[in-house]
């Protein structure tokens, strides 16, 4: 089997279940700080990403989705892979995160302070290697997203570390809360050298692995995609909090002993916060 295909898992009838409680349970908590629910397209214009700057800071992540050349088709050919010279040129991308589409959404718009958004994405990352539900090609991202001012994205970071740290205290599982390096910005630029003075990513770690993130982007989306405040015309700041959700799945499955076993606990859980 080949690494991309390890990377590619389907989840059983007890995991879907599972999933769907988890996932209920972290949108419940943005629809309760009156998080609008929608839904992102699954595939973003390479262009709007390079303009994020996606291509020079996720370079190893990054998957992109190309149309069969017809000219170049073989009919009745059973290949297991295509050639660059058999694909048109690739215009899509596959977003290794779920935000990205809703900084994109909100593109040119003046919004009010304290606007929250909450989506579920699928998405994709290429990986040097692949492990059952922990670390895959493609997976499913909860994001819950906050553009608004300094002070409201801030906010909004503290009010979800204090859901997520809650949550695992119900669930019994012991996380750790750690800076992570993110190679969000430039190397030699002036947020670069703010990230090093002030982590902008913080993983909370079951074991050796992470299954949430607080993410914060300062302006970086606002002055990028011209989102701005509409009382002061100024670009919005943002932030994220994020949960991968078949990590979650792997790590329960593991705390709990089975599938039926994590899914109580999870609903148990949530009754208590």
């Amino acid at each position: 089997m080949t690494p991309l295909r390890r990377g590619l898992r389907a989840l059983g009838a007890e995991e879907t279940t599972l999933l769907r409680a988890l996932d209920g349970v972290f949108e419940g908590w943005a629809v309760e700080a009156r998080a609008s629910s929608l839904i992102m397209p699954s595939l973003l214009p390479v262009a709007s990403l390079a303009k994020l700057d996606y291509y020079d800071n996720f370079p190893h992540q990054a998957v992109v989705a190309s149309p069969l050349d017809l000219v170049q088709h073989e009919p009745g050919a059973r290949p297991d892979r295509f050639t660059a010279d058999r694909l048109e040129p690739a215009e899509l991308a596959l977003p290794s995160a779920a935000c990205f589409a809703v900084y994109l959404h909100y593109e040119g718009v003046r919004v009010a302070e304290g606007t929250t958004v909450t989506v579920l994405g699928q998405c994709f990352r290429r990986e040097s290697q692949y492990e059952g539900l922990r670390r895959l090609l493609g997976f499913h991202m909860r994001e819950i997203v906050a553009l608004g001012s300094r002070d409201f994205t801030q906010e909004h970071l503290a009010r979800f570390a204090a859901r997520i740290e809650s949550f695992a205290h119900a669930l019994g599982l012991p996380l750790r809360k750690q800076a992570a390096t993110d190679p969000f910005y430039q190397a030699d630029g002036e947020r670069a050298l703010l990230q090093r003075l002030s982590p902008v990513k913080h993983e909370y770690q079951a074991g050796d692995l992470a299954i949430a993130s607080l993410n914060v982007h300062r302006n970086f989306f606002g002055e990028r995609c011209d989102i701005t405040l509409a009382d002061t015309g100024s670009p919005v700041f943002t932030s994220c909090v994020a949960f991968g959700l078949e990590r979650w799945l792997s790590v329960l499955r593991d705390r709990f002993g089975s599938w039926d076993g994590a899914t109580a606990a999870v609903r148990d859980a949530a009754v208590t916060l």
